[in-house]
């Protein structure tokens, strides 16, 4: 007997009245309350003429996304329409073998050997970036918490990731547009099932977006393709003839670029962004994180050798990815008839799989909504759930440049706060803002030479 044909019941459903109202007022909020109350078990959101059902019990979200063939990500669904406008049909959306052919030829960039090999080029590209923030430090400048962030990451994944084949100006530019387009696609996010002949707000900024992006990113693509070159950087790797002798079209690889520039610019900046908030409503936090990057990196460059050193900070950095995953949401569509948690899901649903939630959820997390790094501590007993922590996805499509960020985030946050301290412009806010992936609120930041601040 197949899975399919076990006795199972339908899933709980929350009623359009509880659900719509629920998701319009706080769409994250709203995903943890329904996982909350029905306890992990699958439910069914009555959201008019599209109703998903919400998984959140890990072990149901292991059995999906481990499974290719019974639920896949599918591009022509509502949840996936608009990641797929800004990236096509990239190694972020397809299945079959398009994404096996850009999959497996972008992986051998980031294997955990390559990662090493390129962290200590990263680590300078970082440095280099960092020592750019001594003129407004030592001139009191307060500056766009975001645009700091994103000038230090883009400086060192263009170089190394790309080959200085985008121009750091032009870098900042993509990313920009990409901000843009993360901002302007939450009136989609809320709204799956609207059709899109019916204009919505942030519609033509989106657009607008989207061709600026290709303005920047398709002449060095169709450069390439013209001399393809040896190089080691994306760029050259895509537009090289494939294992097979075929060549990628000008169309995917574009995707493919514009896809990689995001996941590798956007998890690490909105994750990073939360740095600062964090440490200034959480002392304690902030008052062992310096000790701990003063005692092991003291006056020097932080190095790859410090990596393994800087425990607390990687603790820090965990239980921020859990509390703000980048990936909030990851969409599945059930192939066939399914059952999962003895509840039958009918072929051609749409299933929400959203870290956020289960990472908040009181059934597998104490305090849950508590900014606690002890969680991370590497002498605490092992999670009863691998799934219940999940920030990069899993399975066949977990996020391929985890490795990587997981070195380039703690040099990071060490290189900062080696040379800074800090002061908002505002009260810091730990609430999200909506959008393709989770920011804080805006805001500025002060930064203050460490001579500076230990006086005042």
């Amino acid at each position: 007997m197949s899975e399919a044909q076990v006795v199972a019941g339908q899933a709980r459903p929350v009623p359009l009245r509880r659900a719509l109202p629920h998701l319009v007022r706080d769409p994250l909020g709203a995903l943890v309350h329904f996982g909350n109350q029905a306890g992990g078990e699958v439910v069914r959101l009555n959201l008019g003429t599209f109703r998903p059902y919400l998984v959140t019990h890990p072990e149901h979200l292991q059995q999906i996304l481990r499974d290719r063939t019974n639920y896949i990500r599918d591009p022509e669904s509502m949840l996936w329409r608009g990641v797929r406008r800004v990236v096509g049909d990239a190694i972020l959306v397809t299945e079959g073998e398009l994404w096996e052919s850009s999959r497996d030829t972008l992986q051998p960039l980031f294997t955990a050997k390559r990662a090493e090999m390129l962290i200590d080029r990263m680590a300078v590209a970082i440095r280099e970036a960092v020592d750019a923030l001594d003129e407004p430090a030592r001139a009191g400048q307060a500056v766009d918490a975001i645009t700091l962030m994103s000038r230090v990451v883009c400086q060192a994944t263009t170089r190394v990731l790309f080959g200085k084949k985008i121009p750091l100006p032009d870098a900042l530019q993509i990313y920009a547009h990409l901000d843009t387009i993360t901002r302007t696609m939450v009136s989609r996010l809320i709204a799956p099932g609207m059709p899109y002949w019916i204009p919505l707000p942030g519609d033509r900024a989106f657009r607008n977006a989207v061709a600026g992006i290709d303005s920047l990113v398709l002449p060095i693509i169709r450069k390439e393709r013209a001399a393809p070159g040896d190089g080691d950087d994306i760029i050259a790797t895509l537009c090289r003839p494939r294992a097979d002798g075929s060549q990628a079209s000008e169309e995917q690889i574009r995707s493919d670029v514009v896809a990689m520039f995001s996941t590798a610019n956007e998890t690490t900046i909105g994750v990073l962004s939360w740095l600062w908030p964090v440490l200034e409503t959480h002392p304690e936090v902030a008052s062992r994180l310096y000790a701990e990057i003063d005692e092991v990196v003291g006056h020097g460059p932080v190095q790859r050798t410090h990596i393994p050193e800087l425990r607390y900070t990687r603790m820090v950095l965990d239980e921020m990815l859990r509390l703000w995953p980048a990936g909030w949401t990851i969409p599945r569509t059930a192939v066939g008839e399914q059952v999962l948690g003895g509840v039958r899901i009918e072929a051609g649903a749409t299933i929400l799989v959203s870290p956020y939630a289960t990472q908040r959820m009181e059934a597998f997390w104490d305090r849950p909504d508590e900014f606690d790094p002890e969680r991370f501590a590497p002498d605490r007993p092992k999670r009863q759930y691998r799934y219940s922590y999940f920030p990069f996805g899993g399975g066949p499509h977990q996020c391929i440049g985890q490795y990587l960020f997981l070195l380039e985030a703690p040099i990071i946050m060490a290189t900062l706060l080696s040379r800074f301290r800090f002061r908002l412009g505002q009260p810091a806010d730990l609430k999200p803002r909506l959008g393709a992936s989770l920011r804080p609120r805006p805001n500025t930041v002060t930064l203050l030479p460490r001579e500076r601040a230990s006086v005042s």
